[in-house]
């Protein structure tokens, strides 16, 4: 069997692959493969691994439709058509649950980040700018006590919120589409309204999928509906913000601040506003980037592609 892998993945990933004698092709190019180029790249293939933002829309799949298999080197899946996949019999797998706890991280790193401006007054020292001490200038907020608002209380929410309880003692409250009470009974999290949430949250922070309900969810209209003093965290994907409309909160004063691990598009311009911005922290996308995630995510992966090459049911598939 032959699998096309569009990016890099964990060593011990490859090393699986061997030993279940799948032959691999591997894109090495240093840049993000084209649509065009991954077409091309699968026609003798009878798996795909995706790694990285890969469309792998309608167009793609008919193109493509022998192939068994495609594992996501990533849980989300809103890049794929996964009605026409459903339709061409091709096997989606993605790679839950391993990711919780170093995404959370990246979220507790971005909310302390914002809190005390550490991004931008960093950039001071490398600017020479780190001159006599001011008592007043420049100053952050502190987290204990303050209100954690999660939209989407899944997984990394979950682990996000308890973080912030051990941390600061933060109350919790949260919005889905229907209520977590395994989340309520843990940690006595309360759910409220989106509307609620908005009003309530001291920080915000979002973990949920990217979908046609929750694309450019966080509008200005709803930055506007926040407290001006609130720090808007985003660590799901960067569609579920939009972006003009953030930075307009931010130099109106609508939010106080925030950090981003996700952007749209990705990846972001080194000229973008938000880059310079006082009370902003933004990463590269590295919610899951620990030795031990991607090694994770590379073994279920494994388990993701060999189940489809074999014909059965994947132990992460999706739809």
């Amino acid at each position: 069997m032959k699998v096309f892998i569009s990016g890099n993945i964990a060593p011990i990933g490859l090393k699986q692959l061997e030993e279940h004698h799948i032959e691999i092709t591997q894109w090495k190019e240093g840049r993000q493969i084209t649509a065009d180029e991954l077409i091309q790249a699968c026609q003798d293939q009878d798996g795909l691994i995706s790694v990285g933002p890969n469309k792998l829309d309608a167009d793609f799949l008919n193109a493509c439709k022998h192939l068994k298999v495609i594992a996501l080197h990533s849980v989300g899946f809103d890049q794929v058509d996964i009605k026409e996949a459903k339709k061409l019999n091709i096997a989606i797998g993605n790679t839950p649950g391993v990711l919780s706890g170093a995404t959370a991280d990246t979220a507790f790193l971005l909310m302390l980040s914002v809190s005390r401006k550490a991004f931008y007054l960093h950039k001071k020292i490398l600017k020479g700018e780190w001159k006599n001490y001011e008592p007043t200038p420049e100053l952050g907020i502190e987290l204990n006590g303050k209100t954690l608002g999660i939209f989407g209380m899944g997984k990394i929410g979950l682990e996000m919120a308890k973080k912030c309880i051990g941390a600061y003692q933060m109350p919790v409250i949260y919005h889905n589409r229907s209520q977590n009470h395994e989340a309520e009974k843990a940690i006595g999290a309360k759910y409220v309204s989106f509307e609620e949430l908005l009003a309530q949250s001291d920080v915000l922070s979002i973990h949920t999928a990217l979908t046609d309900e929750t694309k450019d969810k966080f509008n200005l209209d709803v930055f506007k509906q926040m407290k001006p003093e609130a720090i808007f965290i985003n660590t799901a994907r960067g569609g579920i913000h939009n972006e003009k409309d953030l930075i307009e909160a931010l130099e109106e004063g609508f939010i106080w601040g925030a950090g981003l691990d996700v952007t749209n598009p990705e990846p972001m311009q080194a000229d973008n506003v938000l880059l310079n911005m006082e009370n902003v922290a933004v990463l590269p996308h590295i919610g899951s980037a620990t030795v031990e995630t991607r090694n994770a995510m590379a073994e279920i992966i494994v388990k993701n592609i060999v189940a489809g090459l074999n014909g059965e049911e994947l132990p992460h598939q999706v739809g």
